[in-house]
């Protein structure tokens, strides 16, 4: 275990030095999500999740303020055991809560990942296309991860793991400035059940950091129960 410790310390240290590298146009969110996972077959399974996000400090203040909400579908096809790919559906509801634009977002994404004694890697590729009123955006993303449990060699019911990334986005519109985007995940997990898993985590974002640099800070909390 002491190759997955080190690898959590390193993953911790660099998103809090994240957090304390100017604080200027910064935000805190909370985010939470239920997902349910359903597997058809050995090669196939969907995914649906409902999520809400909600302002906590915002302009200097601290205060809770609902911002949107997202319905979000994905199906995914496993190449093999190693690679995957998926389509999604996304609608957005913004426009009721903070005068925000609805969003529809499509999404294919590829997918692949290997293990390494304990600890499992992945890398994610995502073409998104995020369709407003009067406006569309492409945007690119690419995601590195790693997981393990954090007893032992294999998750048991009543243990908990461990879920780190990093992604850099890239979003193009004929409207608008090319704009990227960076972010830094930890999330903390834990097996309740064989179907139930409870996740809290914090995700430190640079938004449009060579355009004006925005800095958000999300407190995740999420559900995820298989069927």
């Amino acid at each position: 275990m002491s190759y997955t410790k080190q690898v959590l310390t390193f993953v911790i240290c660099y998103l809090f030095g994240l957090i304390g590298f100017g604080q200027s146009e910064f935000e805190s969110l909370g985010e939470t999500s239920f997902a349910v996972n359903h597997k058809l077959s050995n090669s196939y399974n969907m995914n649906f999740s409902a999520r809400s996000r909600y302002f906590l400090y915002q302009e200097d203040n601290f205060l809770l303020k609902n911002r949107q909400i997202d319905v979000v579908h994905f199906s995914t096809y496993a190449l093999d055991f190693s690679r995957s790919i998926s389509l999604g559906i996304q609608y957005r509801f913004r426009d009721g809560f903070d005068n925000g634009n609805d969003e529809l977002r499509l999404t294919q994404q590829f997918n692949y990942k290997k293990r390494a004694y304990v600890v499992r890697f992945g890398h994610r590729l995502r073409l998104e296309q995020r369709i407003f009123n009067n406006l569309t955006i492409l945007r690119y993303r690419y995601r590195f991860a790693l997981d393990f449990p954090l007893n032992g060699e294999k998750l048991d019911i009543g243990e908990g793991y461990f879920i780190g990334s990093m992604e850099a986005l890239l979003s193009q519109s004929s409207k608008l400035k090319p704009e990227l985007d960076y972010r830094t995940t930890i999330n903390f997990g834990w097996l309740l059940t064989e179907q139930l898993k409870l996740q809290l985590g914090l995700e430190y974002r640079f938004e449009a950091w060579n355009i004006e640099t925005e800095q958000r800070l999300f407190i995740l909390t999420s559900a995820i129960l298989n069927i």
